[in-house]
């Protein structure tokens, strides 16, 4: 089947500026075509297949130019009615509307991990599923995969903690593809004076009178609130008389309407002038007494709330995936059809490193994607060690996959020129909304750290090198570069150790990265060992080589022939007989 879809340009080819507009982001992707069967079940992808397929194509097209619509008309906020009536409302444009009703309702991607039936499948589907196709919409729409996940996250956190009168009476309507019905999910955490520090948050809940025991009433200010106006928020608040720090913070839900059906007490102050993710709103709220439900114990709602943002930190770092993936699409597309000096640009030396710098941490984050929602399928399942692996590797994408994105997305702008300056080319958009990643959800520094809480609490790092041990023993790796993966393996572990150590927190963003690096180079081997890809072997060994070893910045190397990565039909064969060591 034809990767692009028909164009109506006179002899595109023969313009001297490639442009990529219509291709099927899906059949394009060779290389996640083939990966998709090492962590989906053949029934589940075989049924999955026309869907990718479709949502790739309008991944391509359509959806690109809702995006780029939505992102120039951001969000307005209305406070009052023409009538001078208080009917304060977020107000979208309509290309962002058409994106919500093809992600929520279409294809349904904020239910399928919690209810049967959404795509006419009849079960609940895994996160791999899910995040297999938001990989595809995210390559064209950024800022609506935060409602998304959001929506994703609140509904999973409530099943889990959430009161049964709770759960019975929001599930359906945070689940349904009728767009008109949904009720959308929120996470209002940050606050000016705590920032990531929610120890020191300052909202307070005090009972309600009309309903002691059973009823909460919210006081104070939410600073940053993405999808401010969504039906339904998790909220984190200090109780009255509760103790300083994190075990005076519960967490509590609040509607937007409560089930009187009258407004809730609490308003957007205003809307934030972003930076990125410019189509979704995000706002400053201040609680006026709002009405609130407690959900799970009093003192632990920061525990409790963990469980929302693990989950919306691993669906940033998908976003981040996906966002590097059109990265790389666009720069190779570019790099085959635009000719410079006699040559093709993808033929040329230094444009051949360019981009591999942004091809080797997109299908890095892509790996790392699957590995993660996996590792959360098999948590869920309740297997022995799998949420310890979950809690490490979910902050390891989060921190290293959102960094990588800024680069990535960065890199591609430079490809295409100076047309990638250029709004009407999406390039700017994709390098804003990239650097959202590096703080949405915890900063850097925060997520690094808390990789050492991982490994602090939950023993981490013993079955992390049980997991990495497991591919290995299924891989098939040349001797030479096998042999630097096994003493890496035991110098990124002492080096986590002594990261995780009391005083040694200067160390939690070396070690992170180094984590990833090499749970990805060794997940990256195993993929190639399955499919037979020596593309992906050869990316392997490059994140080893030139990621994990050192390495003398002021002495030149023996160039590797990196001519393989970009040949449009994946080289396949047996992986084991490649060697970028030899040299």
């Amino acid at each position: 089947m034809n990767a692009r879809l028909p164009t109506f340009a006179t002899e595109p080819q023969q313009h001297p500026i490639p442009d990529r507009t219509g291709t099927n982001a899906w059949l394009d992707d060779e290389e996640g075509q083939s990966l998709l069967p090492l962590y989906l079940p053949a029934d589940l992808l075989a049924h999955l297949q026309p869907h990718l397929c479709r949502l790739g194509e309008r991944a391509g097209g359509e959806l690109d130019r809702l995006a780029y619509e939505a992102d120039q008309n951001p969000p307005t906020l209305q406070h009052r009615s023409r009538a001078g009536l208080d009917d304060q409302r977020v107000l979208k444009h309509p290309s962002y509307v058409a994106l919500e009703k093809v992600a929520f309702s279409d294809y349904g991607l904020a239910a399928m991990s919690h209810r049967a039936g959404v795509l006419g499948w009849p079960a609940p589907m895994p996160a791999a599923a899910k995040y297999a196709l938001t990989y595809l919409l995210v390559q064209a729409e950024f800022g609506l995969c935060c409602p998304l996940s959001m929506t994703d996250s609140l509904t999973r956190t409530l099943r889990k903690y959430g009161d049964p009168e709770l759960v019975r009476r929001y599930l359906a309507d945070l689940t349904t593809q009728d767009l008109d019905a949904l009720t959308q999910g929120s996470m209002f955490m940050t606050e000016q004076g705590a920032g990531s520090d929610v120890a020191a948050t300052a909202t307070m809940a005090i009972p309600d009178e009309q309903e002691p025991g059973r009823a909460w009433r919210l006081h104070g200010e939410k600073w940053f609130c993405s999808n401010p106006d969504a039906g339904l928020g998790m909220i984190l608040a200090r109780t009255q008389g509760a103790p300083e720090g994190m075990k005076g913070v519960s967490l509590f839900l609040v509607p937007k309407v409560l089930p009187d059906g009258t407004r809730n007490a609490y308003r957007i102050v205003r809307l934030k002038d972003k930076m990125g993710s410019r189509s979704m709103a995000s706002g400053e709220i201040r609680f006026e007494g709002a009405k609130a439900w407690l959900v799970g114990e009093l003192g632990r709602g920061f525990a409790q709330m963990a469980d929302m943002v693990n989950n919306s930190r691993l669906s940033n770092g998908m976003r981040s995936a996906g966002m590097m993936r059109r990265a790389i699409a666009e720069a190779l597309y570019i790099g085959r059809n635009r000719r410079a000096f006699g040559q093709r640009l993808i033929d040329m030396p230094l444009m051949q490193r360019q981009l591999a710098k942004i091809m080797l941490p997109a299908e890095q984050s892509r790996t790392m994607m699957f590995q993660t929602a996996e590792a959360l399928r098999r948590s869920d399942a309740g297997e022995e060690g799998a949420y310890a692996l979950t809690r490490l590797l979910t902050p390891l994408i989060k921190f290293r996959a959102c960094r990588d994105a800024r680069a990535a997305t960065g890199d591609a702008m430079e490809v295409r020129g100076g047309c990638g300056y250029i709004e009407e080319w999406g390039d700017p958009r994709f390098v804003r909304d990239a650097h959202l990643g590096s703080i949405w959800e915890g900063t850097s520094n925060i997520v690094a750290l808390d990789v050492i809480r991982a490994i602090r609490r939950e023993a981490s790092l013993p079955v992390w090198r049980a997991h990495v041990q497991a591919l290995l023993a299924k891989s098939s790796w040349h001797a030479q570069p096998r042999a630097h993966v096994d003493a890496l393996i035991e110098r990124v572990e002492s080096l986590a150790e002594k990261a995780a150590e009391k005083g040694q927190e200067a160390l939690a963003r070396q070690a992170a990265t180094a984590l990833y690096r090499l749970t990805a180079a060794i997940a990256m081997g195993w993929e190639a060992s399955q499919t037979g890809s020596m593309r992906r072997m050869l990316l392997a060994q490059l994140a080893v080589r030139h990621q994990l070893l050192p390495a003398d910045p002021l002495q030149g190397e023996a160039a590797t022939n990196l001519s393989p990565l970009f040949e449009q039909a994946p080289p396949r064969g047996d992986v084991g007989v490649v060697n970028i060591f030899a040299d």
